[in-house]
């Protein structure tokens, strides 16, 4: 393939702005995937991308495209649609390489590895919304790569599209001009061939700079049976099937056992030349040995190394426990499977006193931890218990270390202890002006730094502020949608750590602590906390014989507290008559037994208490 002839591009937009619909319409346009074959969400391949309508994982397809030259009057259709017929026309035949991309904050780094593996990409903007965080978040990414921006307005066929907003949105945020903004519906199709038209006019071909071959890895997949293959944007030389192969970052040979290009499915090829995007069938049995980032080159005739990536660091951690503690062997395969697709999840296991055997997971961010919990329920038929999400926080020791930690458990004496540092968030919140004041004040309750408020236009703006990334995690997305009546949208990275007064607020109940319910919480957050979870437990924990205490305290300091008072029976009820000292007699003897047990006495808390606490 002519190197001048190929486009590399990929869609970028907010979450539900129509990118994987738009992606269906260029596949059924080009006829890369038949009538019979076409189905809604064509690249999400995942059950759970389409029931939920977002996109989780990248997914590259290969397109065939000619474009009508009217000076030759090519009279070829959009498509060679069969292999005998000839295109009399050969350099108005394109070959579209493109990516269809997460819009969630939380898979920001699936889109990152995108952009750099392509010359151009298209922002997608809802004609009904306009446009929101994460549109200007990916739309930064891109500038970053020095990509050509292509402004596409989509669900132009809605009664409420706004076209001319959005449109002043566009030019506002780009600077462009009003003609280079396309419209289309990828409802209807309107538009989808300007933009392909677009495409080829606007984005760049690929270059090479170099004979010796370079090919950056951007994304990897298991097979059970041909091992780990890896997804390879093609930026220098060429690679053939049966080629011996080197990885630059993990010092490994291997054969290139297929190489191929995506139909969306895989398609085998005799080569992958400079500027294609394909995959590369490597054989080999762990992902680790495939890194993503990592430069592909021949073994024989090495080349120097891509940048890559830098490398993804998770920021909220929680625990994955079985309900079955005989069903702990299922959940160890299941974790080991699931890090296969998903390179950016990582676990260490770990042994609670109250759940038992599970995992301690860090995941990108809360809707990637719901996505990774519910593909183990559904694949693996498992009942899970997923604990309270925490962040990662870092130590400043006296002895001159820094130790991070991701539980109270790892927390060390506090006498060794010079400064706790937790991770702060740069955020921006798009939202219609009359939320304002609600959105402000829902951000200083937690403990949130507002900055500056820009407007987008005379009713939309943006709230940038700085925020702890633990007041973050948790329903915070929850409230800015409650406060602004579904309006608002949230975009966040993880900017720095920052010195904080982080205590360890620990449960007792009978005296005696329960680890699985402590916590590491802002001082200023602990009477409230534990309020909330004492009285939880007051309601969850049934009557013992025994008065029992349910308290919160931070190190010996008790800063709240529940009684669960205790059965009695009447040991009165068998008297008819007498002297009322046979009764005190009674009653005194029964007072004193109580207080024994209430010594001795050990109390069974039932599984829900664990499972409403640490979901909380």
């Amino acid at each position: 393939m002519i190197m001048n002839n190929i486009r590399n591009f990929c869609i970028i937009a907010h979450i539900d702005h129509g990118k994987s619909t738009l992606a269906d319409r260029f596949l059924e346009f080009t006829h890369t995937v038949s009538a019979r074959d076409m189905k809604e969400q064509v690249l999400d391949s995942m059950d759970l991308e389409r029931e939920r309508g977002i996109t989780i994982k990248l997914q590259p397809v290969r397109m065939e495209y000619h474009l009508e030259n009217p000076k030759s009057k090519c009279q070829m259709p959009k498509k060679c649609q069969s292999s005998n017929v000839k295109c009399q026309n050969k350099n108005q035949k394109y070959v579209l390489n493109l990516i269809d991309t997460p819009g969630h904050v939380d898979f920001t780094y699936e889109v990152s590895r995108s952009l750099q593996a392509v010359e151009g990409a298209i922002l997608l903007v809802d004609a009904t919304q306009g446009i929101e965080a994460q549109t200007l978040s990916n739309l930064y990414l891109a500038m970053e790569q020095n990509l050509v921006i292509i402004p596409v307005i989509n669900k132009i066929d809605l009664p409420n599209a706004d076209v001319p907003k959005v449109r002043q949105e566009i030019v506002k945020l780009l600077g462009c001009d009003e003609s280079e903004i396309l419209c289309a519906s990828g409802k209807t199709g309107e538009g989808v061939e300007a933009v392909l038209d677009a495409v080829i006019e606007r984005v760049g071909a690929p270059k090479s700079t170099s004979e010796k071959t370079q090919g950056l890895i951007f994304d990897s997949m298991y097979d059970d049976y041909r091992g780990v293959v890896v997804y390879i944007r093609v930026m220098n030389g060429k690679i053939k099937k049966s080629d011996i192969v080197h990885l630059i970052g993990s010092k490994k040979d291997t054969h290139a056992l297929e190489v191929g290009t995506f139909n969306p499915e895989f398609d085998p090829k005799p080569f992958l030349s400079a500027g294609e995007i394909g995959y590369v069938v490597t054989g080999f049995k762990e992902v680790s040995q495939a890194r993503v980032g990592d430069t592909l080159t021949h073994a024989k005739n090495k080349a120097h190394a891509l940048p890559g990536y830098k490398e993804v660091k998770p920021m909220v951690f929680a625990g994955i426990y079985p309900e079955s503690g005989d069903d702990y062997p299922k959940l160890r395969n299941a974790m080991g499977e699931i890090k296969l697709t998903d390179a950016s999840l990582s676990f260490e296991q770990e042994n609670s006193p109250a759940l038992g055997f599970g995992y301690r997971c860090g995941f990108l961010g809360m809707l990637h931890m719901e996505i990774i919990a519910e593909r183990i329920k559904r694949e693996y038929k498992l009942d899970l218990v997923v604990t309270t999400p925490s962040v990662a926080y870092e130590v400043a020791l006296l002895n001159g270390k820094v130790k991070i930690i991701h539980s109270p458990q790892e927390l060390p004496e506090s006498s060794t202890i010079e400064q706790i540092r937790e991770p702060w968030v740069k955020a921006e919140i798009v939202s219609p002006k009359e939320y304002l004041g609600s959105l402000m004040s829902l951000i200083r309750q937690r403990h949130g730094i507002l900055g500056n408020t820009e407007y987008l236009d005379e009713t939309r703006i943006v709230l940038h502020f700085e925020m702890p990334l633990a007041g973050l995690i948790t329903d915070f997305y929850d409230k800015i949608k409650s406060v602004s009546s579904g309006y608002a949208s949230l975009n966040y990275e993880v900017s720095n750590f920052r010195a904080a007064d982080i205590v360890r607020l620990d449960i007792l109940i009978a005296e005696e602590i329960v680890e699985a319910f402590s916590m590491l919480v802002s001082k200023d957050d602990t009477h409230e906390i534990g309020k909330h979870i004492v009285t939880k437990l007051k309601d969850i924990i049934p009557r013992q014989q025994f008065a029992v205490k349910l308290q919160a305290a931070v190190g010996s300091k008790i800063i709240a507290a529940e009684r669960l008072s205790a059965m009695r029976k009447d040991v009165t009820a068998k008297l008819y008559g007498g002297d009322v000292t046979r009764k005190r007699k009674l009653l005194e003897k029964q007072k004193k037994g109580k207080k024994k047990m209430m010594a001795m006495g050990k109390v069974e808390i039932p599984a829900r208490a664990f499972l409403e606490v640490l979901k909380r």
